[in-house]
């Protein structure tokens, strides 16, 4: 949901407008109308996130209560008819405000108060392994894994739909206690928390306020929480499988590190005053990553409160690790773009689920499924398509969209798409009687396929194999289709690959920081999940697989916990350079990491490339930034002092300030919007041998020309910090062919190579 509206409200809009329309017609005719729905809005009770100024030390003592002072902006009466609390949230560490049941009008009175910066009703956020580590490198007697302790000491704080305790992923055996500096709690029996499973909280005021949630401990309800916590943290559990496929091992990224669970998302929103204070008191009980498998489309980072919360995180020493978005393949469409967040794509693994679809005339198409019941015939059956009626509504198999096509014991091809999700596609095909299933891209998801647990027997193609289908169907009056299930195949030498949903910049927020930052593995990933699958199989699977750039983000996470542990000095900066500069350019195969259309995918949608956490955790320089550094940055976006306090967390006078423009920022990567000749300095720091040097090597983006300064560096200690500058200019012999450039910068020594990926946009 991208409106702030809460469902309640738009219900009661909908209906008063009704009420209106059907008892008075004549007073839509004129201005009474409109004034009556504008009066009805105005006085309706919304949940907003209100900032306001922070206290100073030398206050009242009344107002040195951080709630009294949050207290002080509402109205003097604020009964309603239900006695509804407005006061839903006091934020104390991530954001100065609160969270409040506001009307329009009572907010605008309080705009007039001291102290009070700005209110926005709040939005509904929504959200967006067996073999994923061998996959990523790391094994269980040796290299990165056994060096990281697996992560053992970190605590990883996943904002999600809660968990599953019971789930043998979350087991705390061989697992130490927490650290001292843990102050959290577990909302469930004492016995279902360990010292895996440290924290488990539930906020849900906000959504009870909204979507008439009612109290109820951090259980996962959805799958999604228990799927993402598992994936950043899981114990190693044998003999995983979903369905019969992808058997194996089944663990997370960072298996010996703690879990802090914090239930804010009820069904598939998640209110953005319930995110907020999940933020706030995983800050307070002393996380040391946060992993975000929600967001919204971008918006100014002063606005965002992801963004506004991930600040006060990161100035606490905290990684916070957010999911880019599923909104992919088209660019700009990004979510969670600010420059301390890392921000995370998603990418194929070299596991497929595979299913073909042969044809009548011989022709076979592989493609992809979970679900692959051993009893159902590999026999040609009739083949129809859902949409030979013409109607959009049957070729995406919408519901009740079948019911006057003949279907019955056929194979039904179904296009993505439509806003129907996969599997409900399968459900109406079986529903109106289908015996299988062919789901076929749309264009724009090229040969990007996934592995779902279909209700019924079937295969997902790519766009060009649906094409030669229909063209097949339409070649003949009697045309069949077998599906022949393949199992588990592993060695896509594709791998990793850019999936299409997965968001792509340039940033909306910041173009000069090129953003997502990293990919990392989001397709069919098997994780932990609470209640068996419903494919009327009667599985007792506790994993399932699933995708998303939700299981991209907390692969990331899991590897950020693992790094802290082997580097517990390092800064969440520091960590960040570290696997971006460390990436994967090339896949399995030795070649550039392909897209959807199996193409070479732009940085737009890579990033720095794909994670390689062995490298990450030995990458010689990093590019550190202290939190004071982002003040310049952003007073350089043009934020008024108090747009950039609201971030900053305190008084802030950008005249007081060196502000920069966005591409001098310490980032490990270059987005630069190139008019005249620009230059950027950058400040690497050692963590590699006291006693290294560095050259200079560039892939240099088409028609520009660019001039490092000095080529080499030469280091004498470790932890020493040394500058260098970068001038981007055009290049007019030899022309540029577009508005975009890429290329790429390295500085390689006898046993590093630390690359920054370089984003030319032509003015």
């Amino acid at each position: 949901m991208k409106s702030g509206l809460p469902l309640k409200m738009a219900i009661f809009r909908f209906l008063t407008i009704v009420f209106i329309l059907y008892f008075s017609p004549e007073i839509a005719q004129g201005s009474q109308f409109s004034s009556s729905i504008e009066t009805t809005e105005k006085s309706m009770l919304q949940t907003y996130i209100v900032h306001v100024k922070q206290l100073e030390r030398s206050t009242t003592a009344q107002q040195e209560n951080l709630e009294s002072w949050h207290r002080s902006f509402l109205p003097v009466a604020t009964a309603t008819s239900d006695n509804q609390e407005r006061l839903v949230y006091s934020y104390k560490n991530v954001i100065s405000g609160f969270a409040a049941r506001l009307t329009e009008e009572e907010v605008r009175a309080m705009e007039n108060m001291d102290g009070f910066i700005s209110a926005s009703p709040e939005k509904m956020l929504p959200l967006l392994t067996t073999h994923s580590p061998d996959f990523l490198g790391l094994h269980q007697e040796m290299g990165f894994w056994k060096e990281s302790n697996f992560g053992k000491g970190v605590i990883i704080g996943v904002l999600d739909s809660g968990v599953l305790p019971s789930h043998p992923s979350f087991s705390g055996e061989g697992i130490p206690p927490p650290p001292a500096k843990w102050k959290g709690s577990c909302e469930f029996m004492a016995s279902e928390c360990n010292n895996k499973l440290i924290g488990a909280r539930s906020f849900n005021v906000g959504a009870k306020a909204t979507k008439g949630v009612t109290a109820e401990p951090p259980l996962d309800d959805d799958g999604h929480g228990t799927h993402t916590a598992s994936t950043a943290a899981g114990a190693f559990v044998k003999n995983a499988d979903v369905l019969g496929n992808a058997k194996g091992t089944a663990v997370g990224m960072a298996p010996y590190a703690h879990l802090a669970i914090y239930k804010v998302c009820f069904g598939p929103d998640c209110p953005e005053s319930d995110v907020i204070a999940g933020l706030d008191a995983a800050v307070e009980d002393g996380v040391d990553v946060i992993s975000i498998s929600l967001g919204d489309p971008a918006v100014p980072f002063f606005q965002d409160n992801i963004a506004v919360g991930s600040f006060a995180a990161m100035q606490k020493g905290i990684f916070v690790s957010c999911s880019a978005g599923n909104s992919g393949p088209f660019n700009t469409t990004l979510s969670n773009e600010a420059p301390w967040i890392l921000t995370v794509g998603a990418s194929s693994i070299d596991r497929t689920i595979k299913a073909a679809a042969k044809l009548g005339n011989g022709e076979q198409f592989d493609g992809e499924t979970l679900f692959q019941p051993s009893d159902f015939p590999a026999t040609q059956l009739p083949l129809v398509y859902a949409g030979m009626n013409g109607k959009p509504e049957s070729a995406v198999c919408g519901e009740g969209s079948l019911k006057n096509i003949d279907v019955k014991g056929k194979v039904v091809l179904c296009d993505r798409g439509g806003g129907i999700a996969r599997i409900d596609k399968g459900t109406e095909v079986k529903n109106a009687g289908g015996a299988a299933m062919i789901l076929v891209n749309q264009e724009s998801d090229g040969f990007s396929t996934l592995a779902d647990a279909h209700v019924l027997p079937a295969t997902h193609v790519s766009y060009a194999a649906g094409l030669k289908i229909k063209a097949y169907i339409n070649s003949t009056a009697t045309p069949t289709a077998a599906i022949l299930f393949k199992g588990t195949v592993i060695g896509n030498p594709l791998s990793p690959a850019i999936t299409s949903f997965s968001s792509r910049g340039p940033s909306f927020a910041s173009p000069g920081i090129l953003k997502p930052d990293i990919i990392g593995p989001g397709v069919s990933i098997l994780a932990a999940w609470p209640f068996p699958l419903d494919n009327n199989i009667n599985s007792k699977s506790t994993f399932n697989i699933i995708s998303g750039t939700s299981m991209s983000c907390p692969h990331l996470s899991g590897i950020a916990a693992l790094l802290k542990s082997s580097h517990p000095d390092w800064s969440p900066a520091a960590i960040k350079s570290a696997i971006m500069t460390t990436a994967d350019l090339l896949n399995v195969g030795g070649k550039p990491i392909v897209d959807e259309r199996l193409l070479p995918a732009d940085i737009f949608a890579t990033g720095a490339g794909h994670v390689n956490p062995s490298r990450a955790n030995d990458p010689g320089l990093v590019y550190d930034i202290e939190p004071d550094d982002y003040i310049p940055y952003l007073c350089g976006l043009g934020y008024t002092d108090t747009e950039v306090g609201i971030l900053a967390h305190r008084s802030i006078k950008c005249s007081e300030e060196s502000s920069i423009p966005e591409g001098e920022l310490n980032y490990p990567s270059f987005s630069v919007a190139l008019g005249p000749p620009q230059t950027f300095t950058r400040t690497v720091t050692n963590v590699g041998e006291a006693y290294s040097s560095y050259t200079v090597t560039a892939i240099v983006p088409q028609g520009v020309d660019v001039s490092v300064n000095p080529d080499k560096l030469y280091f004498s200690k470790v932890n020493q910090k040394l500058t260098y500058s970068v001038t981007f200019s055009h290049n007019s012999s030899s022309g540029k062919s577009s508005k975009f450039a890429q290329g790429y910068l390295k500085w390689v020594s006898g046993k590093h190579s630390v690359g920054s990926p370089i984003s030319i946009m032509f003015k």
